[in-house]
């Protein structure tokens, strides 16, 4: 999937929150203040995701695991329907504290869950029907709150965030683990903490829509290429396998990046000149200028 300038500019991925509301270390991602808006440079979105994407297909190629969390009402279903897709692990109900940093609790919790769930468990064995009840009320509430990260062993090598300011446990607890972080950041969140922060509108479901499928794209192409250097080596050619992979390496990999041009800035600030900044028709954006 590639991405363009104007995919990000229709859908509205250069709004950001009202002025009153940003962060100071925005700054360097701001290309314009309008009608009481932040508008974000484009450009950079652009180079940050290119950047985001080389080292998350990085990581899948050396068989690395990623978590996408996103537990805002305009980012669960995305994020689990994306996730589902590549086939990695997602959080879209509440992020329960020490999900990383006291994972081995969670993975107790996880084990609860699974033998809840077995059929014929001899856990329910010689109980009531009240005891039943509660045992299946357990199951349900353990079930939602570990429904994306149910088969994952180890900690994960890479966290994909919508929303860095809304998921600041989360940040906060790969940062202690020194798990690398790629976040879509809007204007009113501080960037510093996030690895590989994405500067875009995070309100927008079309733009959390066009960036994780983006992510999404990459990982499936890296896991291809991956894959297909199995099948090379399982044939006898592991010689020239090794010689193939160390080509597509050096090569640039922009299979889901997009591509930039020098003039983009100048492009942004001449439409977001000619634009009437006002509040969008869409539900998504109708947060970014509310009054007080």
């Amino acid at each position: 999937m590639q991405i363009n300038f104007q995919d990000l500019l229709s859908t509205g991925a250069h709004f950001g929150h009202v002025t009153r509301k940003w962060h100071p270390s925005y700054k360097p991602f701001i290309l314009m203040e309008k009608n009481g808006i932040h508008i974000i440079n484009l450009e950079e979105t652009i180079q940050r995701l290119n950047k985001a994407i080389d080292f998350i297909q990085d990581v899948v190629r050396r068989n690395g695991e990623i978590l996408f969390v996103g537990t805002k009402k305009q980012a669960r279903d995305i994020v689990q329907q994306e996730a589902d897709r590549c086939g990695m692990f997602y959080v879209v109900e509440r992020w329960l504290g020490g999900t990383l940093t006291n994972f081995s609790t969670i993975k107790k919790s996880i084990k609860r869950l699974q033998l809840l769930e077995k059929e014929g468990s001899a856990i329910y064995e010689n109980l009531t029907k009240k005891e039943i009840q509660q045992l299946n009320r357990e199951r349900i509430k353990l079930s939602d709150q570990h429904r994306g990260i149910k088969d994952m062993r180890r900690l994960p090598d890479v966290l994909v965030v919508v929303d860095a300011d809304y998921e600041s446990t989360a940040i906060r607890e790969a940062n202690r683990l020194e798990i690398p972080i790629v976040a879509i950041v809007d204007s009113n969140t501080d960037p510093t903490p996030i690895d590989y922060p994405i500067p875009a509108n995070d309100d927008s479901i079309r733009t959390i829509q066009l960036i994780i499928s983006a992510i999404t794209d990459a990982i499936i192409s890296a896991r291809g290429k991956e894959e297909e250097f199995e099948e090379k080596a399982s044939e006898g050619t592991t010689e020239k396998v090794g010689a193939e992979k160390s080509l597509v390496d050096k090569a640039p990999r922009k299979e889901a990046a997009v591509k930039t041009t020098g003039s983009l800035g100048e492009t942004q600030k001449k439409v977001a000149k000619s634009e009437t900044v006002e509040t969008p028709s869409t539900p998504e954006s109708e947060k970014k200028t509310e009054d007080e």
